[in-house]
């Protein structure tokens, strides 16, 4: 007989923002029988800007597909400042801490989803309900603060870095992305017994839809172009500086390959004027588009594009694109080492050239330009296939389940 679970996630994101692991995650687990409630902020991400139908209140209680969402004031902010940005962090941590564990049912376990800044809520939560925590790593703090820029060394850094490795100590277990983040936690003193890698999956519910595409790119259909697309936050982690290099490379070799940019973020206004001013004709911006957009976006694209700057943190990271492109049974082209790069080349799903290098990501999209169009729908379908077996939601929440009900019975 399955045992029923009571289990609260806590994250600072959850729907409408673009997040994969907050309603749908709730779902797949109360598909499987499971009591499931959700304690967030409001809705700011990544404009940073209050979504319509929602204001700042102290607490706010709604149900979304079935699911509880129990929300909590912040400060809403997703800019340069890293001011601001504590401020948006801090200000969750302090509500979810304060109001939280007066909002929500008692849990059987809680997960929380990878700001450092949400142990102070998760600890009181922990000692209030007397339940295991289940800390998701995605980004490796405090390295992530540094390599965007908003923290330089300095005595606040060395104080940062103490804090998120007893962060790491005291959760009752780690989950985590990428065998690679594994091995630094381990290196940073965490027992590797404690530690299980899980692979993210992507919004496979809107990857699934179909729907029409913006009137806007009718151009781009009509010209037969060969589309490289790029989907999703443009932030300083994406390095797409490159990307304009080498879009000016090959706008002089072969201008039927076209650029397009779909999504916002606070790089993208810069990346768009210096597209501009440079005269890329062959670079096209799309605005964010709906969730349920997706799949038509996608399967517009000749050429799913992935790019992260060459920083130590990557070499650890499995972007999210990676497992959105690759259910979308299209063939990438990685600009990223590691663990990612790793991924791609098992399962053949694409080509991986040298980020933040021009010129290798410019021979990249030509070697694919050149390719037979089965050479490339082999590629994608490989792809597709690779996601499905291992790096899907269902794959996922079995997993995450298994932990759950081993630290409950423990």
């Amino acid at each position: 007989m399955v045992q029923i679970m009571r289990i609260l996630l806590l994250s600072q994101w959850c729907q409408p923002e673009p997040f994969f692991k907050g309603v749908p995650f709730a779902k797949a687990l109360k598909a499987r029988g499971h009591d499931v409630e959700i304690l967030t902020g409001f809705p700011n991400y990544p404009g940073g800007k209050i979504y319509p139908g929602y204001r700042i209140r102290l607490f706010q209680r709604e149900v979304i597909d079935s699911i509880p969402v129990n929300r909590v004031a912040l400060y809403p902010s997703h800019n340069h400042s890293g001011f601001h940005r504590i401020l948006n962090y801090m200000s969750f941590a302090l509500s979810a801490a304060a109001i939280g564990p007066l909002l929500v049912k008692k849990p059987d376990v809680i997960y929380a989803y990878n700001l450092i800044t949400l142990e102070w809520a998760a600890w009181i939560l922990k000692k209030w309900h007397r339940c295991p925590v289940v800390f998701d790593i995605q980004d490796m703090w405090p390295d992530s603060v540094t390599d965007s820029g908003m923290m330089q060394k300095s005595a606040l850094l060395r104080v940062l870095n103490a804090w998120c490795k007893s962060v790491y100590r005291r959760a009752t277990h780690l989950t985590t992305l990428s065998p690679g983040f594994k091995n630094e936690l381990v290196k940073r003193g965490i027992p590797k017994n404690n530690i299980s890698v899980i692979y993210n999956w992507c919004d496979e519910a809107n990857i699934n839809e179909s729907t029409s595409v913006p009137p806007e790119t009718n151009n781009l259909m009509k010209d037969n172009a060969f589309i490289v697309m790029f989907a999703g936050t443009m932030g300083v982690m994406q390095g797409l500086d490159a990307i304009l290099d080498a879009a000016e490379r090959l706008l002089k070799i072969e201008p039927k390959i076209k650029f397009v940019f779909v999504g916002g973020g606070i790089e993208c206004e810069r990346i768009k004027k210096s597209a501009i001013d440079r005269s890329l004709e062959n670079v096209t911006f799309l605005e964010r588009q709906p969730p349920e957009r997706i799949k038509a976006i996608l399967q517009m694209a000749d050429v799913l594009l992935v790019h992260l700057r060459d920083t130590a943190l990557f070499k650890i990271t499995i972007p999210s694109k990676v497992q959105a492109y690759m259910a979308a049974g299209k063939p990438i082209l990685l600009g990223a080492i590691g663990d990612s790069a790793n991924i791609v080349r098992k399962s053949e799903a694409g080509v991986v050239v040298t980020p933040e290098n021009p010129k290798s990501i410019a021979n990249g999209i030509l070697k694919l330009y050149r390719m037979t169009e089965n050479e490339r729908k082999r590629m994608g379908l490989k792809g597709l296939q690779y996601y499905k077996e291992k790096l899907s939601m269902d794959a996922g929440v079995q997993k995450f389940e298994k932990i759950f009900y081993k630290l409950i019975q423990n």
